[in-house]
């Protein structure tokens, strides 16, 4: 089977969720965190504390930037070699319209010289093992030759490929041709990116060097663990897996943040890609519409039987 890897979602795998997953499912080889990033100027100190955060102790982390030129990937750069890393994943992928907006994430697939200048800032740097993770382009899937050739000079470990452009942000056909035409093209390993969601979505792929998963692993976080041991697990074992990891993080954000409020707008943010079909569309539904801590753990602990 190819390398398993958890991609960054911004707002989902922080620190807190990547330890809970690790130590109540595994089976990742590395976890990519959210994007450090550049705002107001500054970089965002809450980046830089989820990258050093003690919840990493163990584990392959890997910090990835978001930069729309070569001077805000030193910028970024410098700072996460400070925090003591020596591999960077650089964002050439993100679709979210301001950041695209701003030539950043896959906005940068439409800027040649900004690509080029990142590149060769990357190629010159002897001290950082950099990666990149991309889309086919911002408006047509055509739109990366320039952006590979670019990086066919840069002594990367990796490419990561999510083979839809930006405008399709994260709906419609994978363009399955494009990325094929991106493993000829380039020099570089190239990881998968897109629609893994079950262990049958990932055997159709199981001749790429490493497969990177991000959303199918909110809604199934077993699913790393069922590659490695070639089985499903059963409904039974796989709901209480999520409550295990449930549990790990109330217990987290409840000795950490200050309020109910604070605490139950982290934990919602657990369900949002969670499977219909192992919860039933009801029960979900009233965790997502309640209004207080004790109201939301009321419903897990009657509906999930904690």
């Amino acid at each position: 089977m190819p390398l398993i890897f958890a991609a960054p979602l911004q707002g989902y795998t922080d620190a807190p969720y990547r330890r809970a997953h690790a130590e109540t499912f595994g089976g990742i080889d590395e976890y990519y965190t959210p994007f450090v990033r550049i705002e107001h100027g500054q970089i965002r100190p809450h980046d830089i504390r989820d990258i050093i955060s003690p919840l990493n102790s163990g584990l392959r982390v890997v910090p990835q930037i978001i930069c729309r030129d070569a001077g805000e990937l030193a910028l970024l750069r410098d700072a996460v070699a400070a925090a003591g890393f020596h591999h960077i994943d650089v964002n050439m992928g993100c679709p979210f319209v301001p950041q695209v907006r701003r030539g950043r994430g896959a906005g940068l697939l439409a800027h040649r010289d900004s690509v080029f200048g990142i590149a060769r800032v990357m190629a010159a740097d002897p001290e950082i093992k950099y990666s990149v993770k991309m889309r086919l382009g911002v408006e047509r899937p055509d739109e990366w030759h320039e952006t590979v050739a670019a990086l066919d000079d840069v002594p990367l470990r990796h490419i990561c490929v999510h083979p839809r452009t930006a405008r399709q942000q994260y709906r419609g056909d994978l363009y399955i041709d494009q990325y094929q035409a991106i493993k000829a093209a380039s020099r570089h390993k190239i990881v998968f990116n897109g629609d893994i969601r079950t262990i049958a979505d990932a055997r159709r792929l199981s001749d790429e060097y490493a497969l990177m998963i991000g959303r199918g692993l909110l809604a199934r976080p077993s699913l790393a663990a069922e590659l490695s041991d070639g089985n499903m697990m059963s409904d039974d074992r796989l709901r209480a897996g999520v409550l295990e990891m449930h549990r790990r993080l109330y217990e987290h954000y409840r000795s950490i943040l200050c309020g109910d409020t604070q605490i139950l707008s982290k934990l919602k943010t657990f369900w949002d890609y969670a499977d219909e079909t192992l919860w039933g569309r009801k029960m979900l539904k009233s965790i997502r519409k309640s209004t207080g801590i004790v109201n939301y753990m009321d419903i897990v602990n009657s509906n999930l039987k904690i």
